[in-house]
């Protein structure tokens, strides 16, 4: 049996208990697509060292994930079938290392949402869902994945409030919004239905009507980056390397830290709006800006000095 129909049962499984399996699903679905086409009936750690040699160079956590992912998957067939090898630990190479985001300028998001605007489709829902996507992402600091799962409904034009349901690890929150921000949403929802003929199903929809995904995000954000220069070109429709839809995010939280010094704000008191803004299960997680953007620790250190003189006075 090829391993595609024991996916879906294994995916199955972990749904009725309550896993989020979005990322695994895209995954293994690559995995599976691989295997099936080589014929393989049995996962062996000789087929995923040759099929993660198909794919794009990725960072350390990138390259634990696969392996944790297609690891676990093995193990459920193993318990099966003990033809089925699981990959042993520490095969890839990790990293704990994170990568120094990429701090977007005003000018560098505003060519981006511009040229995401004329990405090309047959109705232009491609570049409205986008352009959109791109601006909020930037504007709220929201995950790709969080934006991407939101529902009409879980927009409140009255309120001005996002609900955020799928958060890491499940959590749940409420983002207050500006009310420009609100109102090009709730125009973008106006517009993507006159070009369906129809209610949505989700907030964001491909060209289709459908949810849009993440690989079809993430592809038009590479092809937008290429288009304005933040990205090299690249034969054959590849993403390249280069600044990421992430790095949004990143920008969201790096300048608003940057006000705050500059503003005289107390960043000890503010950050835990900001953490709980994000989603960031620990305020560590947002500390981490502080020593990965050299501006952000300039003006901290530039702070701590300055109070320092202050006692000593």
């Amino acid at each position: 049996m090829s391993l595609t129909p024991q996916l879906d049962r294994y995916l199955s499984v972990r749904r009725r208990l309550g896993y989020d399996l979005r990322t695994t699903e895209r995954i293994l679905r690559r995995f599976t697509r691989y295997a099936d086409a080589e014929g393989a009936v049995h996962i062996d750690t000789a087929l995923f060292l040759r099929w993660h040699g198909t794919l794009t160079e990725a960072c350390g956590s990138t390259r634990a994930a696969r392996l944790c992912v297609v690891r676990m998957f093995a193990q459920w067939l193993s318990s099966f079938d003990p033809a089925h090898e699981v990959p042993p630990r520490g095969l890839l190479p990790a990293s704990s290392h994170r990568p120094r985001p990429h701090i977007y300028s005003e000018a560098e998001i505003g060519s981006i949402i511009a040229a995401a605007r004329d990405l090309p489709s047959i109705y232009g829902l491609r570049g409205l869902t986008c352009s959109t996507l791109f601006g909020l992402v930037a504007v709220t600091g929201l995950r790709i994945s969080e934006a991407l799962a939101l529902d009409p409904d879980d927009l409140d034009t009255g309120d001005g409030v996002l609900r955020v349901r799928f958060g890491k690890r499940g959590r749940e929150r409420l983002l207050p919004l500006d009310p420009s921000v609100a109102a090009q949403l709730d125009a973008y929802a106006t517009e993507r239905d006159r070009l369906l003929g129809r209610a949505a199903p989700a907030f964001f929809v491909a060209e289709k009507g459908t949810r849009l995904t993440d690989c079809g995000a993430r592809y038009s954000f590479a092809h937008v980056c290429q288009r304005i220069g933040l990205r090299a070109d690249q034969k054959y429709g590849r993403h390249g390397q280069g600044p990421r839809i992430h790095d949004l995010r990143h920008t969201f939280a790096v300048r608003t830290m940057i006000n705050w010094y500059r503003a005289g704000k107390d960043p000890a008191r503010e950050m835990i709006r900001l953490t709980t803004y994000l989603g960031h299960s620990n305020p560590s997680d947002t500390f981490w800006y502080l020593e990965a953007v050299p501006e952000l620790l300039d003006l901290a250190m530039a702070r701590a000095t300055a109070n320092a003189g202050e006692t000593v006075q």
